[in-house]
């Protein structure tokens, strides 16, 4: 922030209206977290409950609209939540104060309750049935349970190239068209949703400060998102922070096989991602086998029916979140509403490696007796490979430059 964050500021809201000062001087702590993909955003509201004046009170009704706003006066709180609540429970000690607990969640749940039987194809004449694009099937998923949903350029491009390499495929290849075609079944919609949005490189994410509030659901495509929000500095502004870089799980190569009916010929397509050059690669070889070079190496074969055209969906789809577990860390600040999933960080002072920018996987925001303190989780992501690092604030610490012995001496 620019100014000195001396006093918390919280604005609760029940039902569209201001929480009465009374629930206000009985809030004991107030914790808010925020997250992507299928994982609903959550707040938990704690209460004193003196007199036990809060049970079976109306305002803690099941589906009553809540929302939230944290920041410092005498500035204007930010909004960071906006649902419904999903449940209660009371706490009745043998010592002590008696606690009441109010518990929301953002309105992707809706999708969480729903788990119908279907398919997503448009049959035509002399065609016969083709795919529906996910550009159209996960805005439909949205709205269908009243959410509006929000798709950036680059995101609408990419899911636009892959549908019509789908629907160039179904024609291509007939006995491709059932596979290719979105099938709901055995899933809720919200685990159907998150499955589309991760074969198109996308994130799912609540955006609570857009109008109307609590109602868009993002379909992020992190490409289009590498601006920092907010820059932390260790020493400083940034309190805590334990990044970790490994390469336990890590793969060389993802594998699909593909069928070629008219040649009677199955083809190698493989994608890998070389740390070291910051360069991805794809091959495409007859028969099945690991490429040159790496035999003995980790590779994941996608054991699923895919042509030319659907192969680059399953690859992304298995490919990315791979490759975005590669480097994560943990970190502490002191309250900033700014911070929530799918912001950018830029870290400062923490050497080369470990600095620079980052995406805010999860974010958790606390406001109790001890003051506003934010924690949240931190992924490096390919796209922030294309950026220098001088650029983004990741430099080398002076005194860091110890020059060691050789092995061999």
């Amino acid at each position: 922030m620019n100014t000195p964050c001396y006093a918390p500021e919280m604005r609760l809201t029940f039902g569209g209206s201001p929480a009465p000062a009374v629930l206000r001087g009985s809030v004991t702590q107030v914790s808010c977290a925020t997250g992507l993909g299928a994982e609903a955003d959550r707040l938990e509201i704690s209460l004193a409950n003196e007199g036990l004046r809060w049970l079976d009170h109306r305002l803690f009704a099941l589906d009553t609209p809540v929302a939230l706003a944290l920041g410092y006066a005498p500035h204007e709180p930010l909004p960071l939540f906006h649902g419904q609540v999903v449940g209660t429970d009371a706490d009745f000690p043998a010592d002590g104060m008696p606690a009441f607990r109010v518990v929301a969640q953002d309105r992707r749940t809706r999708l969480a309750d729903s788990s119908p039987a279907r398919w997503f194809a448009a049959p035509l004449p002399k065609i016969g049935v083709l795919p529906v694009p996910d550009l159209l099937v996960a805005p439909y998923l949205a709205l269908e349970h009243g959410l509006i949903p929000a798709v950036d350029r680059l995101g609408t491009v990419l899911a636009a190239v892959l549908g019509a390499a789908d629907i160039a495929g179904s024609i291509e290849d007939p006995s491709m068209r059932q596979r290719v075609v979105r099938h709901q079944q055995s899933r809720t919609t919200l685990e159907f949703l998150h499955r589309i949005a991760t074969e198109n490189g996308w994130e799912l994410l609540m955006e609570h400060d857009l109008d109307p509030r609590g109602y868009v659901l993002r379909l992020m495509s992190p490409g289009a998102y590498l601006t920092p929000d907010v820059t932390l500095r260790y020493g400083g502004s940034l309190q805590e922070f334990a990044p970790r870089i490994t390469s336990v799980g890590q793969v060389a190569r993802i594998m699909v096989r593909v069928w070629r009916p008219e040649v009677r010929l199955e083809l190698t397509v493989s994608v890998g991602y070389d740390w070291d050059r910051q360069k991805l690669s794809i091959d495409i070889a007859p028969g099945f086998g690991l490429p040159e070079g790496f035999q003995g190496k980790q590779v994941v074969l996608v054991d699923e029916p895919a042509t030319l055209a659907s192969a680059p969906r399953l690859i992304l789809g298995k490919l990315l979140p791979m490759l975005n577990r590669r480097t994560t860390a943990k970190g502490s600040c002191v309250g900033d509403p700014r911070i929530r999933a799918g912001r950018v960080l830029r870290v400062e002072g923490v050497g080369e490696t470990f600095g620079g920018l980052w995406r805010v996987v999860s974010a958790h925001h606390t406001l109790d007796a001890g003051g506003y303190r934010t924690s949240f989780d931190l992924r490096k992501e390919i796209w922030f490979d294309g950026i220098p690092r001088p650029a983004q604030g990741a430099t080398r610490v002076q005194g860091s430059q110890l020059i060691l012995p050789s092995p061999d001496r």
